[in-house]
């Protein structure tokens, strides 16, 4: 499907889409999207307001009691690794960055825990840095819509859209097929009669 058609059509459904986790600074961000790898948006946010309200700072996230950050987003799933990560990723904020979280890719994967995905939803969504992340939402629906091949990796995938889309519609595109995934192109019984594409690889009957 030729790549204008997809960015038209999904724009005709995602008008102005926006990320679902909240936060309020770059740092709670960060902590979000690392509390969402296989776990939803939703259940982040359920669980992200008491973790940040006993917590309201990095120093002291820094300071927390590993066992206690464990038990608060226990209900996310991988709760000691990811506990881990952010007691460390704290430390090295607040060490090395003066609190702050860089806006530099390099630097940003070299935190314990951020691969290329989460770190580049980070430069789109709070610095505004032109980025492609590719989740699993992202890397179904370009299948699905034939943007690149079944058995494209992830990093495959984000040189595929980065080449055929303008870098100005990253961001935004970046979001659009995620809700698009999110909420009608679905692993699992896809919204078919809610979408405006008429031919994909998994459409319904």
């Amino acid at each position: 499907m030729k790549p204008e058609i997809v960015s038209k059509k999904l724009a005709a459904m995602f008008e102005k889409p926006k990320c679902e986790l909240i936060y309020e600074n770059d740092w709670q961000l960060l902590i979000a999207i690392l509390l969402s790898a296989q776990c939803t948006d939703k259940k982040v946010n359920m669980v992200t307001p008491t973790l940040f309200s006993k917590y309201p700072t990095l120093k002291h996230l820094k300071e927390a009691n590993i066992e206690d950050i464990e038990k608060i987003i226990y209900p996310l799933g991988l709760s000691k690794t990811k506990a881990t990560n952010i007691k460390k990723i704290s430390t090295i904020l607040c060490d090395k960055h003066n609190c702050k979280v860089p806006s530099n890719k390099e630097q940003l994967v070299s935190l314990p825990g951020i691969g290329a995905k989460t770190a580049n939803v980070m430069l789109i969504e709070y610095f505004n840095i032109p980025a492609f992340p590719v989740d699993t939402h992202v890397s179904r629906v370009s299948k699905r819509l034939g943007l690149c091949d079944e058995d494209n990796s992830v990093t495959e995938i984000e040189r595929k859209l980065t080449t055929i889309f303008p870098k100005k519609e990253w961001a935004t595109l970046h979001l659009r097929m995620v809700l698009f995934g999110r909420y009608i192109c679905k692993a699992v019984k896809p919204e078919c009669k809610n979408c405006l594409f008429s031919e994909c690889k998994k459409r319904a009957n």
